[in-house]
């Protein structure tokens, strides 16, 4: 009977533990900075052991891993082989917030077979590095503004010259195109109507000539950038972009964040960096100011319609 037993162990110790062994597996998460400024970026990676015959579900993120931490790119996968015969799948997830808090990351399921194996919990601090005064709204000046008396009869003396000066230009204008070109004097040529995203490239080819902020004109910069974008805005998405917040624009755009969503994240990096730069006085890099350029070619290229140029049979040829 002992003897039995005995085999019976035996048999259970070869057998059982290769269907249950070769379940396991682990998974590590880390954050590569667990205090990051609002705005700023770092890597959220789940890391799983496991053998090469398994397969493992892991969890899926769409734009947000929880709620006030979003993703700034896609999740990237990578597996490589470990020493031990295992495989290390790596799931690697570029994150952001825009919120002075601290968030909660709570542990994610990893299954297989049935079986879940959750990662631990972690934590970020978001912070805001500056104090804004909500006291005080206004600037005011250092001293009073000296108001000097208005000079009527020298404003007189300008305008008579400059109406005059006129008067002579276009009686010139008038007499060259009658007697001489022998056009009509108020003839003119329709211009072509180039498409919105042709001229938003044009200012954007300009700007990343220029380079200003390699200069130090972070300010300038990021408001010719974002004026570039709100011009193209308010053709193409009949929004009065001009007038309103970024806050606004995005939530009047918030359709694309379903229908394009690389298109709502680009504008929306830009938007949000600019705000810091010009309101904040933010430090910012050099690979964020190109990013920001990046992104406006990108929601330029991503959103662009195609307006019609003027029939050129409208134009009036060229005699000469």
């Amino acid at each position: 009977m002992k003897k039995f037993v005995l085999f019976l162990f035996f048999l259970a110790f070869c057998f059982v533990p290769n269907s249950v062994l070769a379940q396991k597996i682990s998974v590590t998460a880390k954050i590569d900075s667990s205090v990051i400024w609002i705005g700023s970026q770092t890597i959220l990676s789940f890391e799983v052991s496991q053998l090469p015959n398994q397969k493992v579900v892991m969890p899926l993120f769409s734009d947000t891993v929880v709620k006030g931490l979003e993703l700034v790119e896609p999740v990237k996968n990578d597996t490589v082989n470990s020493a031990d015969g295992h495989l290390l799948v790596s799931q690697r997830c570029k994150i952001t917030s825009f919120h002075d808090s601290l968030l909660y990351i709570p542990p994610y399921p990893f299954v297989l077979n049935g079986d879940t194996v959750w990662s631990k919990s972690l934590s970020l601090k978001v912070i805001q590095p500056f104090k804004i005064d909500t006291t005080s709204n206004s600037i005011a000046d250092i001293k009073p503004v000296f108001n000097p008396k208005f000079d009527w009869r020298g404003l007189l003396n300008i305008l008579l010259w400059v109406l005059l000066a006129l008067l002579i230009i276009a009686l010139t204008y008038v007499l060259i195109q009658k007697y001489w070109r022998k056009k009509p004097v108020f003839a003119s040529a329709p211009k072509p109507i180039l498409p919105p995203h042709v001229i938003a490239i044009s200012h954007l080819d300009k700007i990343k000539q220029e380079k200003p902020w390699q200069q130090g004109r972070f300010k300038e910069y990021h408001t010719e950038l974002t004026d570039v974008v709100r011009a193209y805005l308010e053709v193409v998405f009949d929004i009065r972009s001009m007038e309103m917040t970024s806050d606004e624009i995005l939530d009047q755009l918030k359709v694309l964040r379903i229908e394009n969503k690389a298109a709502y994240l680009s504008l929306q990096q830009i938007m949000k960096l600019a705000d810091l730069v010009k309101f904040a006085k933010w430090h910012t890099t050099p690979d964020e100011h190109e990013l920001s350029l990046y992104n406006a070619y990108q929601f330029v290229n991503l959103t662009k319609v195609d307006v019609e140029v003027i029939n050129e049979s409208t134009v009036v040829p060229d005699t000469n």
